[in-house]
């Protein structure tokens, strides 16, 4: 600061915090927030809830408005017990990816902790839900609490209407199958009319272009029409039949909901409301580590810039210190507190990382790096990677040797038939390249979760139902875990349905499994 420069008073002294101090916190965060660090962010919308109303939140998958169920009951009260008990902490904020975006926070923080919290969330998450092409794609933020009132509210009326228990039993397997709701590409818009129109007019005109009546003497003998002739009439129909339900297809609960026989039209919009929850939550299970980051390196931007105008006491600043160093925290692998690499830790190191490469990069960031490294304008070049990347992407793009050094990451190799670990990457140069392979390939959920399909409906014949897992790596499923949710999907399907685990190299059938619904 200039020598003579008179310094801002600051925003709040103590740590007992108003709706005025809040008000005024709010102003001074968002002037630096969207003028300086040039965020896009959706209207805020800021609530004081209780640390009950906290938990409450957490049982309900941190949603603000949601149906009622037994698996949120007991969350709750597993959450509440560890939270009297002194074994776990509340988190110190809550945001809702909605517009306007739905922030919470705590009665018992302090001034600090609010001001905080609402630079971390209320503009770093803000602006990532805003932004990131994830989102853009698969979340209508603007319709998100409207959706949730009417879930809410249609699950009361079945309860009201077909009773508690049978609610329930279609919510359970729907739950169960969550992740399996799931869309992973977006669909292909259907044409409209003059779209098709257009495409049928360009078609006359090219074969009226390329017309030759020489063709029509040729003998029909195509391999479409042999084939035709070597199948009967009933594995025709069964084609034609698979075709039209689009197999195979992805999203289980999807095509359970369009065409399980038994489903009556309520049962059918219960598993629509769970699978759009599934839906709503995939970007977010995508970009952990990228979403903590930002907003840890946004309200760590924010909170150093108040203090250096002044805004924010000396004292302030220590306590904001204190909780920022405690979030980013990496025990070590063989600490007792280790349970796997802290996406607040990563995704801070990683963004201010891009920063220092962007200002002041070293010959190795210049040799790894070349399109940023030097740029001066890390803000411009770290609001395009939020936008553009997701965890597993971001980190095969961005991991530099000298975050991997400060972490000390290194790769090792597993093999249950082998009596040691073996050590497969160190810091050099294949080795750094080998650990950045190694951690992408973490957050890649088609490798971490099971690649299951339906193959095969049966709706004119026993009804039967068969789906197929690709098995990579030799990772076959759990058993009793298998079978315990092969049975949610037969009592969703009503008829017996199959699952057949396939070698993906091979094509070899390795396991099969079969279910029925309940009597």
């Amino acid at each position: 600061m200039a020598r003579g420069k008179k310094r801002a008073r600051p925003l709040f002294e103590g740590s007992e915090w108003t709706f005025e101090l809040i008000r005024k916190s709010y102003d001074a965060i968002e002037e630096v927030a969207l003028g300086e660090l040039g965020l896009d962010v959706y209207a805020n919308q800021i609530e004081l809830i209780t640390a009950e109303q906290m938990l409450d939140a957490y049982a309900a998958i941190g949603m603000p408005l949601m149906y009622r169920h037994w698996t949120f009951g007991k969350r709750f009260a597993r959450e509440e017990l560890l939270y009297r008990k002194g074994v776990q902490a509340l988190a110190y904020e809550l945001v809702i990816n909605s517009d306007p975006c739905v922030s919470y926070i705590m009665e018992e923080n302090t001034m600090t902790m609010q001001a905080l919290v609402i630079a971390h969330a209320a503009f770093g998450h803000n602006h990532f839900f805003k932004n990131n092409y994830l989102f853009r794609q698969w979340t209508r933020a603007e319709y998100v609490l409207d959706y949730l009132a009417f879930a809410k509210g249609y699950v009361a009326k079945c309860e009201e209407r077909y009773g508690i228990d049978a609610v329930e039993a279609v919510l359970d397997s729907a739950h169960a199958l969550m992740s399996h709701g799931v869309s992973r590409y977006a669909r292909r818009r259907k044409p409209s009319e003059k779209m098709r129109r257009d495409k049928a007019r360009a078609r006359r005109e090219h074969e009226e272009r390329t017309f030759d009546d020489l063709w029509r003497t040729v003998p029909e003998r195509t391999k479409k029409g042999r084939r035709r002739k070597t199948l009967s009439r009933r594995h025709l129909e069964h084609a034609k039949s698979i075709e039209e339900l689009g197999l195979p297809e992805e999203n289980l609960l999807a095509f359970l909901e369009r065409h399980a026989p038994k489903l009556e039209d309520w049962q059918r919009e219960l598993i629509r409301i769970v699978r759009s929850l599934a839906q709503y939550f995939y970007p977010q299970r995508q970009t952990k580590m990228m979403n903590e980051g930002c907003a840890t390196f946004v309200h760590y931007e924010i909170m150093n810039r108040l203090f250096e105008k002044g805004l924010l006491t000396q004292g302030a600043m220590l306590e904001f210190l204190h909780m920022h160093s405690s979030v980013i925290t990496q025990p070590g692998f063989n600490d007792r507190r280790f349970s796997g690499i802290n996406p607040y830790a990563l995704g801070f190191a990683m963004m201010r990382d891009i920063q220092r490469i962007c200002e002041t990069p070293s010959e190795e960031d210049r040799e790894w790096f070349p399109e940023i490294a030097g740029n001066g304008d890390a803000l411009a070049t770290l609001r395009d990677a939020w936008a553009d990347y997701r965890d597993e992407s971001f980190v095969l793009q961005f991991l530099s040797p000298r975050v991997i050094r400060d972490l000390r990451l290194f790769a090792i190799s597993d093999d249950a038939e082998e009596p040691f670990l073996t050590v497969e990457a160190i810091h050099e140069e294949e080795g750094y390249k080998r650990i950045r392979q190694t951690l992408a390939r973490q957050y890649d959920l088609a490798y971490q979760e099971p690649d299951i399909q339906v193959i095969d409906a049966n709706l004119k014949g026993n009804r039967r139902l068969v789906l197929r897992h690709l098995v990579r790596d030799g990772k076959l499923l759990e058993k009793n875990e298998c079978s315990r949710t092969l049975r949610h999907v037969a009592e969703l399907w009503g008829y017996r349905v199959r699952l057949v685990e396939v070698c993906a190299e091979t094509g070899k059938t390795l396991k099969e499994y079969d279910a029925l619904p309940l009597p």
